[in-house]
């Protein structure tokens, strides 16, 4: 229990027991000039003129609301049912922390348990956790696990990986001096991998939008055959929308996907909150960073749920924990899960066949731009890449200040080869007759 301080005896005590005269002394290390600083705060104001300021601080913005957006680089702007919102502002669960006591969380403990379900059948593998902070998390988490499974401490990286991603991995690693990071080319990876590699990790689609290579002479688990006969896993990064209308990971050989889960319901909101997802085989389900939710019966045969395998207190005790990840991303989780949910099959097939549709229009139309050309050298999902006849800043300067348009990524700022390389994304909230005003404001900067 916490001590505090009533009289000023006791104070007096407290002070003189750490070796201090007074209050003061604690903050010696602090220049003077910095120590007690007077806050320069405006004159109060109403909570009706503070609403009209925010108001207008936020109509500043240049929001998906009231302009187009092609940018994605692994935050996406799709429809988001209302239910999601409506479903996860229930107090029952917008303040729900970690489910402690599972007879007072049935609600919560189901909604993951059925979050899990779903990611497992929409990844192809058998078990999933919930959940992580983002897809950078789970990704690193991924390499940890793969480590502890196999007891090596090298890592194939491709260079295709999201860099966000790649350097959180980097974050995790870097103060252990015996794990060897290796960046590669997409096409040179199965032959980095040796008797050391503790795994291989793709991203399909890659950050360029495209898919890879996993596949050779009809042998669906080509690219995991060679990555599985050195004894090291294979680890895929992958869009959950994608996997709406194309083969999951599980179906070319991955012992571990993982990704961003912020394409399913979960909204832009500036950067987050997000969630990772972690999928991956049963035989790790002792491995696994973060918790699982299990449905059991409870003594009078009526269906329970309940954490299994192990307790949110394992994962605070170092010498037990297989992760630092503590904190349960459960509302994302739960927002994920209804639009799953909403979605069904065939609407999430509908969403991902309209990003397919309305990438590859605007990638034609694009591609027969004077000065302009597209990147179509492997089939891609609803990014792609074009190669732009300006500086990408300039470009995007021009399509905000002169169009009320979000232009896309500029690769530049991750790969240094790829100066005047823009990454641009449509999902199904493009119209057509947005596509159509980007290419014409494309032809303009001739």
């Amino acid at each position: 229990m916490n001590y505090i301080p009533h009289t000023d005896e006791e104070r007096r005590e407290m002070l003189a027991r750490i070796g201090v005269a007074n209050i003061e002394d604690l903050f010696a290390a602090i220049p003077e000039k910095f120590r007690f600083p007077r806050l320069n705060l405006p004159e109060a104001v109403t909570e009706m003129e503070v609403m009209w300021e925010l108001g207008a601080l936020a109509d500043a913005n240049a929001d998906v609301s009231h302009h187009a957006c092609f940018l994605g680089a692994g935050a996406y702007n799709h429809f988001i049912p209302s239910l999601v919102d409506h479903i996860i502002r229930r107090g029952e669960f917008f303040t729900a922390y970690t489910p402690y006591q599972p007879e007072v969380s049935q609600g919560t403990l189901q909604a993951v348990f059925e979050f899990q379900s779903m990611m497992s059948a929409l990844t192809g593998m058998d078990i999933s956790t919930a959940s992580h902070y983002d897809g950078a998390t789970a990704f690193a988490e991924a390499a940890l696990m793969s480590m502890a499974v196999t007891q090596r401490h090298r890592v194939i990286v491709s260079r295709a990986i999201h860099p966000h991603y790649r350097r959180v991995l980097r974050t995790y690693t870097q103060f252990n001096p015996h794990i060897e990071i290796v960046e590669t080319d997409p096409a040179d990876l199965p032959d980095q991998v040796d008797s050391n590699t503790a795994c291989a990790c793709i991203q399909s689609p890659n950050f360029f939008g495209q898919f890879e290579e996993v596949s050779a002479d009809g042998k669906p688990w080509a690219l995991a055959d060679r990555i599985h006969a050195s004894g090291a896993l294979f680890v895929a990064v992958t869009n959950p929308i994608a996997l709406g209308l194309f083969k999951p990971p599980a179906e070319y050989g991955a012992d571990v996907v993982v990704g961003e889960g912020q394409p399913l319901g979960v909204p832009l909101s500036f950067g987050g909150p997000y969630l990772g997802f972690f999928c991956t085989r049963r035989e790790f389900m002792r491995r696994i960073p973060g918790r699982i939710v299990g449905e059991t019966v409870d003594r009078d045969g009526k269906r329970g749920y309940v954490l299994t395998l192990k307790t949110r207190e394992q994962d605070i005790r170092r010498e037990k924990a297989t992760s630092n990840i503590c904190t349960n991303q459960g509302l994302m989780a739960l927002a994920a899960c209804v639009y799953m949910s909403v979605m069904g099959k065939s609407g999430l097939r509908q969403v991902a066949h309209l990003c397919y549709q309305k990438a590859h229009y605007a990638a034609d139309r694009i591609g027969k731009l004077d000065g302009w050309s597209v990147w179509d050298d492997k089939p891609f999902f609803h990014e792609f890449v074009v190669v732009c006849p300006a500086p990408v800043k300039e470009i995007n300067d021009y399509l905000l200040d002169e169009h009320d348009i979000i232009g896309g990524y500029d690769l530049g700022q991750d790969y240094p080869e790829l100066q005047n390389y823009m990454l641009v994304c449509c999902t199904e909230t493009n119209t057509r007759e947005e596509i159509d005003a980007l290419v014409e404001a494309l032809a303009e900067l001739k």
